[in-house]
This record gives C-alpha cells, sequence and structure tokens, in this order.
C-alpha cells in the first residue's frame, strides 16, 4: 500500500491496516531470529511491533493520542493520581489503545499461532464515558479464507451458532480457579488459548462461545478485541455485567466476559455463583 493510500484510510481500516503491518513484523522477525532464545526473542518482538505502530500513528493520526503496553510513560499516573505529568490521553478526545505483542509466550514459542496485535481507537466524544469506535486483532501466525494473515476488524460479523455444550476459552497458563468450577458446573467444555485477543476473537468466529477471564489484565489487553466482538453483536462486559471502560487514569481492567448474547444471562449468574 502506498503512503498517499495508507493517508486517506478511515479509522476501521488503518487499525486494520496497521495491525496486519505490525504483524507482518513480527511475523519476519520470528523468521529471522529462531526459537532459540525465548526471552530475546519476546523483547525484540515487542520493540519491533511497538516502534513500527507508534511510528506509523505519529505520522498518520499525529494529533491522536496513544496508550500502549509498551509506552512507559503511560503508566505514570497510576500511582499518584493528583501527579503533574499526567499522561495527555487522559485528556485527549482520541486515544489509539494499542498491544504491539499480545501473548508473548506463544510468540516465542515454535509452532504456535495464538499470539496477537491489538489496535484500537477510543473515542471520548463518542459516547458519555467515551467509546471504542474502531478496532482490529491481527494474528498473523493464522490465514484467512483468502490464504493472507488473518486480521478481525469490527465489520466482521460472528459466525453461526453451534449445538452442544458450551465451549468456554481459558488461558492455557493461568486460568481464574474459579472458571473451572463453574465450567465443570455448568457442564460446558474448557478450550486452552494463549493471547487474549485469540481467545475473544474466537468467540466470534465459532470456535468457543465465550470468553471468561478475572486473573487481571489492562485496557491494552481487551480494547481491541472487545471492538472486533461487539462489532460482531458479541456481549461483552466486566464478569459482574457492569460496562467495560478505557481510557481510565489507571488503565487496570482485570477481567473480562465476551460471549454470544443468548449465553451472556446464563454465564453471568453462573459467575456470581461461583466466583
Amino acid at each position: 500500500m502506498t503512503d498517499a493510500g495508507t493517508g486517506r484510510l478511515d479509522d476501521q481500516s488503518f487499525a486494520e491496516w496497521l495491525a496486519g503491518e505490525a504483524g507482518a513484523a513480527l511475523t519476519a522477525l520470528r523468521a529471522e531470529r529462531g526459537f532459540a532464545d525465548p526471552a530475546t526473542l519476546k523483547d525484540a518482538g515487542d520493540k519491533v511491533s511497538h516502534d513500527l505502530m507508534t511510528t506509523a500513528l505519529a505520522r498518520w493520526r499525529p494529533a491522536d493520542a496513544v496508550l500502549s503496553e509498551e509506552e512507559a510513560d503511560s503508566r505514570r499516573a497510576w500511582a499518584d493520581p493528583a501527579a503533574a505529568d499526567r499522561p495527555a490521553r487522559l485528556t485527549a478526545d482520541r486515544v489509539w489503545i494499542i498491544d504491539p505483542l499480545d501473548g508473548t509466550r506463544e510468540f516465542s514459542e515454535e509452532g504456535r499461532d495464538d499470539w496477537a496485535v491489538h489496535v484500537a481507537l477510543w473515542q471520548r466524544s463518542a459516547a458519555p464515558d467515551g467509546a471504542l469506535v474502531a478496532g482490529a486483532v491481527g494474528m498473523p501466525a493464522r490465514t484467512a479464507a483468502d490464504g493472507a494473515p488473518l486480521v478481525l476488524g469490527t465489520r466482521v460479523p460472528a459466525a453461526p451458532a453451534v449445538p452442544g455444550p458450551l465451549r468456554i476459552a481459558v488461558s492455557r497458563s493461568r486460568p481464574p480457579a474459579f472458571v473451572n468450577e463453574m465450567i465443570e458446573g455448568l457442564g460446558a467444555r474448557a478450550v486452552p488459548m494463549g493471547s487474549a485477543g485469540v481467545k475473544v476473537c474466537a468467540v466470534v468466529t465459532g470456535e468457543v462461545d465465550a470468553y471468561v477471564h478475572a486473573g487481571g489484565q489492562y485496557e491494552w489487553d481487551s480494547a481491541a478485541p472487545v471492538a472486533v466482538a461487539l462489532g460482531a453483536d458479541m456481549h461483552a462486559s466486566r464478569i459482574d455485567g457492569s460496562p467495560l471502560l478505557y481510557n481510565r487514569d489507571n488503565p487496570r481492567l482485570p477481567d473480562l466476559l465476551v460471549c454470544r448474547p443468548e449465553h451472556a444471562a446464563t454465564l453471568l449468574e453462573a459467575i456470581d455463583r461461583y466466583r
């Protein structure tokens, strides 16, 4: 895509383009470095993707603020909300919330495809508490129907429902303790996966019916996947049913439920019962 073409993209198309570009850079890095030194590969992946994304945002969306997992300044206000050097994003109308590499552990393991790139745009003026207005999740180790690296955006419809027991995506390394008990109580089936973005997108693509998380996350972990899920008319909330709010003073957003809307009431009741 030419520079001129990039400059003319609407926000949603730009989010998808940026997720694809960062994904391509990460795929190339994986091929170049190999998997002999996982820690170094993780660090290099975070940096390569972050630098690419922030450079593109500075060029093509220079008036917008950015909240990135890899940006130290985004963390400055957490301990002292009255600090004079609070991030500019807290008064900005438009904030790009990005996770340059979600699922670093999976990225550093040969053969794993459950890692992702997150790009979301939050806009203050879009709703009383602000709202996600664009989002894309790039899963470059997976392929779309046309053979291209997979990128899901907010215009992707949800796959049809699948009959049978509920399939619930869970963390492959640290699922919340209550979730296993809840899954057993519901007669559901746990489906372990890596990246939070991959797990949320699995609800949209029909691989699972729900994703429940309560082990600690931040805004960049869920913003882009939630934008994709909401675009596909999925349910997305905190595990107590309250709204997911973004661009807060403290970006910690520790829990999440994304599911097909017909299962939301059942899962919220079960979460309340078992946690």
